[in-house]
């Protein structure tokens, strides 16, 4: 772990906490310096052209720097779940997943890991691996941080969560989310370029933005879609949601997060996607906002 000496000040996104992780000091993200995963294994619960039918191979890190309050993965997010391993394993995670026929690796909540995950894939393709690779992030990113793994990554899956500053402070403690996800996407786009995609159907490289629906804040959402598509037109997918799910020991003194996203909300954002032009896109049907949607962290494959 010594390796990683850049993680005794750390300052991987855009939080900047500096505390020292080499010494076990825990940052904003919940985790020290030592790599923590909680599942590992072929996921199908993706966009259609990340999970195919063989299924995302999806790598679940623990801690995370965002910590909003509706989080989902809660169970991870808090880095209360998890295994410790080493890099060594973690490149034999990625070659195991490939082997279970993943038709990518999936590296979800990685930010935090961004010193250990550069090894693995080095040595992970040195040795064979030859799948696209997806960073599936909450887009609260640092420009600096995202150009250390420059030619590794094939695939940004980022959110895009908030537009309002009062609406990020509120949920999430952070004032600059917009301004950070914007400048990280920018450079997400200028790494990986125009979508790609196999003869399959099958992402190969791109950016699919993905935007949570939150309920009440309509208006905040199309401003977000208004701003994806007004930048990027086609250069980028937007993957638009309705899976919140309310929790209810997560969200006390948050009443207004206590139900699902209306359906006519929904549609009304939809709509206003498709009168600005929007194209490459995907949108949720059908009951998406259940706790049976959200991964068991148990160590598989791990």
């Amino acid at each position: 772990m010594l390796e990683f000496e850049e993680l005794s000040q750390c300052k991987l996104c855009p939080r900047e906490c500096g505390v020292d992780r080499l010494q076990g000091k825990k940052g904003y993200c919940k985790v020290d310096g030592q790599l923590i995963v909680a599942r590992a294994g072929l996921h199908y619960w993706e966009e259609p052209c990340i999970s195919a039918q063989s299924g995302s191979g999806t790598v679940f890190f623990s801690g995370c720097n965002m910590g909003c309050v509706f989080c989902q993965n809660q169970k991870i997010a808090s880095g209360k779940a998890g295994k410790y391993i080493t890099t060594q394993r973690l490149t034999e995670i990625f070659l195991e997943l490939q082997e279970k026929g993943a038709v990518n690796i999936n590296l979800v909540t990685p930010t935090h890991y961004i010193y250990q995950i550069k090894i693995a894939l080095k040595n992970a393709k040195a040795k064979g691996l030859h799948i696209p690779i997806v960073y599936n992030t909450s887009g609260y990113e640092k420009v600096e941080s995202l150009k250390l793994l420059e030619g590794l990554i094939d695939i940004y899956l980022p959110d895009f969560k908030y537009y309002s500053s009062l609406v990020g402070k509120k949920y999430a403690k952070v004032n600059d989310y917009f301004e950070k996800a914007s400048l990280a996407l920018e450079e997400m786009v200028k790494q990986v370029g125009s979508p790609v995609f196999s003869e399959a159907g099958i992402m190969q490289k791109g950016v699919i933005v993905r935007h949570l629906m939150l309920p009440g804040y309509l208006q905040d959402s199309k401003n977000i879609i208004s701003y994806l598509y007004e930048t990027y037109g086609n250069r980028i997918y937007i993957s638009i949601m309705n899976q919140y799910t309310p929790l209810q020991e997560q969200i006390k003194g948050f009443p207004e997060l206590n139900r699902k996203v209306s359906k006519i909300s929904y549609k009304k954002l939809i709509n206003y996607a498709s009168e600005l032009g929007v194209e490459n896109g995907f949108i949720q049907q059908g009951e998406t906002a259940l706790e049976s949607f959200i991964p068991n962290f148990n160590n598989e494959g791990v």
